[in-house]
């Protein structure tokens, strides 16, 4: 699937109102695709309306989907919901997620719980539900994080959280490869969005900015076109977790 094959394809967006997902949905339709915008709850409507506005002023298609995806039923909804609108399913793409910095003996279960099932629960059964519903030759991509490579403190429930979609897209990747299904995750270094600075104070972004051989914190415009390109011609590689955050952290 090549980039100028893009026009009418169908590509899901879990998470797609704002930020990394918000800028996915707007260069998918651009592109000439159809777009289903997840967006989790009613603080995040204003968010998921105006992205929608953004897409359909600029003459492109797309609707909006509201739903807690730790209710696995609703995954399968987002996905049926689609099909009917749409005909079909092209590309899924999960950016879903939240961060917990927090000292190891101090989270309770309750975060714990919260943190999985949001950041691995999520994960697991929407690969799964993508590869029930997309159509051969399609694209799945997860979105997690480059603390998966870091030796650091305070992310246990995060980085622990994210670290199971690692194998969930190996595994994924090679039980949907014979239907032409390609599998990849994304792991973004800290990224300059509402998102990373709720969890850290001035002297911890300080650092993450000085962190990375690069310079400064990931830019999301730096992301999207890696994800686009995992999802249309760079569909060979699969079963593949790819670092990228300006050398913040490295395998």
């Amino acid at each position: 699937m090549a980039k100028n094959d893009l026009n009418g394809k169908v590509v899901l967006v879990a998470g797609g109102a704002k930020n990394l997902g918000g800028l996915l949905s707007r260069d998918f339709a651009a592109k000439g695709a159809k777009v289903a915008i997840h967006y989790n709850s009613e603080g995040t409507r204003s968010d998921a309306e105006k992205t929608l506005a953004d897409i359909q002023a600029a003459g492109g298609t797309a609707f909006l989907f509201q739903a807690d995806l730790t209710k696995v039923e609703n995954i399968g909804q987002l996905f049926t919901d689609t099909k009917a609108r749409f005909g079909g399913i092209d590309i899924a793409i999960n950016t879903v997620g939240m961060v917990l910095k927090k000292p190891f003996l101090e989270t309770t279960e309750a975060e714990y719980d919260q943190m999985f099932a949001i950041n691995s629960k999520v994960a697991y059964f929407f690969i799964q539900e993508a590869g029930k519903h997309l159509n051969d030759n399609g694209k799945i991509n997860t979105i997690v994080t480059s603390l998966l490579a870091a030796y650091t403190g305070l992310y246990s429930t995060y980085a622990g959280a994210k670290a199971p979609v690692e194998h969930f897209t190996r595994m994924a990747s090679k039980e949907f490869g014979n239907r032409g299904i390609s599998v990849t995750a994304v792991a973004p270094g800290p990224m300059d969005t509402p998102f990373f600075y709720g969890q850290e104070a001035p002297e911890a972004v300080a650092y993450h900015k000085s962190a990375s051989a690069l310079g400064g914190l990931t830019n999301i415009k730096d992301i999207a076109p890696l994800v686009e390109f995992l999802v249309t011609d760079g569909w060979w590689i699969t079963g593949q977790t790819i670092f990228a955050n300006g050398g913040y952290t490295t395998r």
